[in-house]
């Protein structure tokens, strides 16, 4: 079979960082290969140098095996290569096909009706179903995706890298995207993904190449592979993939949340009159598609959302139901810090508003603490000695931890994030995507923290898009859908449809 791409020796570094290291491989015509590797393996990295965001320092690409100059992304276009990001490139006020015209060859000549002919004839022959009039604020994430794929396929793209594109999609969703790949497969195109979900791989994929620390370790066919033996290749040792649930032990009742509803800026309610309760020593699992309100729901409990009148947030301090009740609506989240409340909280947007950026691990942890000392000025030791104890637990990937966590791969900023909010020792642990974007060793590190923090009587709440994961993990599950609660489940007796369905 020909070699649709041929990678030879290619190496990159970032000052002393090296994130790839003479990596060999080849992706032939008419597959779909997975990358797999862990965070900061290098995968986007090697991925980006095919697309033409980076240039590699050494090594040679070869494209329908002739050796190619790729620049920038118009040089990768004109060689048929076309890459959806994890972070979609759309005009949210645009239509399909306004998204679509943007992607022209300047030389063509502009016509809305002759566009939307022939991104309507992409649509039928890989079954791909999106409304081409609909403007993309109003669509899925599924939806999205799709559009960013007929973008590419509409330049004339021949082989499609795909990074994480099932991050954000439920079961259903996976699966009609996978209909689509096969079918692109079919038509001849190469497909690259890029994913963590090792089920996936093995269900969509003909080869699997992995990276470990930024090397080439080898690639694979997927008919003869396992979740254990990749794990182990990218790995480099045996892990076991087994996600405990201890059974929560003596449970009392630690938030009450009843009739809770949010309306955003536009107007538009976003929780809809939610109630549940949460206990000590439990996981609460909350499944939903991104943007069903899980992030407004968490921010709420925080005090960081202003919600609507007649919602009410009880946290219970002790173990005794009738001990003093406080009720958290209305409160700012330093109200509700003083008052005991240990809202731990991981959010959705990492850099965004979990940590700074600019600073390295150690201001980050001091984030949390310089109010507690007694002297005008910081005490660096304790931030210093907990920056190290993550680094070390979670096996961070950085040259120091004085590097500005922005320059950290975005695995490894997570680990940053997860790591200092559950070493704040709180009463209630809220986690947005804690595992986003994690690579499977560091997830099942990370459930193995919760787990650690459950058994201490810590009340969980995890906000999570695998439903493989919520279902093993949580000891309840309950489902938003539109912002409104669509039912809560047994985690143990639930099924992954069941879930999806609602």
């Amino acid at each position: 079979m020909q070699n649709a791409i041929e990678l030879r020796h290619i190496t990159k570094t970032f000052g002393r960082v090296v994130a790839n290291r003479d990596v060999s491989l080849t992706v032939r015509r008419g597959e779909i290969l997975s990358l797999l590797g862990e965070n900061g393996s290098g995968k986007t990295t090697l991925m980006n140098m095919i697309a033409g965001i980076y240039y590699p320092d050494s090594g040679e690409i070869l494209v329908d095996e002739k050796p190619a100059e790729i620049r920038s992304p118009k040089d990768a276009y004109a060689l048929g290569i076309g890459m959806v990001h994890q972070h979609f490139k759309l005009i949210d006020v645009f239509t399909a096909v306004e998204n679509i015209a943007l992607v022209m060859d300047r030389h063509e000549k502009y016509d809305l009706k002759a566009i939307r002919q022939k991104a309507h004839a992409i649509c039928e022959r890989y079954a791909f179903d999106i409304d081409l009039d609909q403007k993309v604020y109003e669509m899925s994430v599924s939806q999205k995706q799709t559009l960013e794929i007929i973008k590419m396929l509409y330049r004339g793209a021949q082989i499609l890298i795909l990074d994480e594109p099932t991050a954000v999609l439920t079961p259903q969703e996976t699966e009609k995207l996978f209909h689509v790949m096969r079918n692109m497969r079919e038509d001849g195109k190469s497909i690259i993904i890029i994913t963590h979900k090792l089920h996936e791989v093995l269900e969509i994929s003909d080869r699997v190449a992995i990276l470990r620390k930024g090397e080439y370790v080898g690639t694979v066919e997927t008919a003869g592979a396992s979740e254990a033996s990749l794990t182990e290749m990218m790995v480099g040792k045996k892990v076991e993939l087994n996600i405990e649930r201890p059974e929560p032990v003596n449970p009392h009742l630690r938030l009450s949340v009843h009739n809770l509803s949010v309306t955003n800026a536009e107007g538009v309610r976003v929780l809809d009159d939610i109630s549940f309760e949460a206990f000590s020593g439990e996981i609460l699992g909350i499944a939903g598609i991104s943007g069903n309100g899980q992030k407004e729901l968490l921010e709420a409990i925080a005090g960081l959302q202003q919600t609507d009148s007649g919602s009410s947030i009880v946290y219970y301090p002790d173990d005794d139901r009738d001990s003093t009740a406080e009720q958290l609506i209305g409160k700012s989240p330093k109200d509700i810090r003083d008052m005991g409340v240990h809202l731990s909280f991981v959010p959705e947007d990492r850099l965004g508003m979990g940590l700074v950026g600019s600073m390295g691990m150690i201001d980050n942890m001091m984030l949390k603490s310089y109010g507690q000392g007694h002297s005008p000025i910081a005490d660096r030791r304790a931030p210093r000695h907990l920056a190290e104890e993550i680094k070390e637990s979670l096996g961070v990937v950085t040259p120091s931890v004085s590097t500005p966590v922005s320059r950290l791969s975005g695995g490894n900023v997570q680990k940053v994030l997860v790591g200092r909010e559950i070493a704040a020792s709180p009463s209630v642990l809220m986690t947005a995507y804690a595992v986003r974007g994690l690579d499977i060793n560091t997830s099942y590190t990370i459930y193995h923290l919760l787990n650690e923090q459950k058994q201490k009587g810590v009340a969980i709440l995890y906000v999570g898009e695998d439903l493989d994961v919520l279902i093993d993990l949580c000891d309840r599950v309950l489902v938003l859908c539109g912002g409104r609660n669509n039912g809560i489940v047994e985690g143990r007796k639930t099924s992954k449809e069941e879930v999806g369905l609602l």
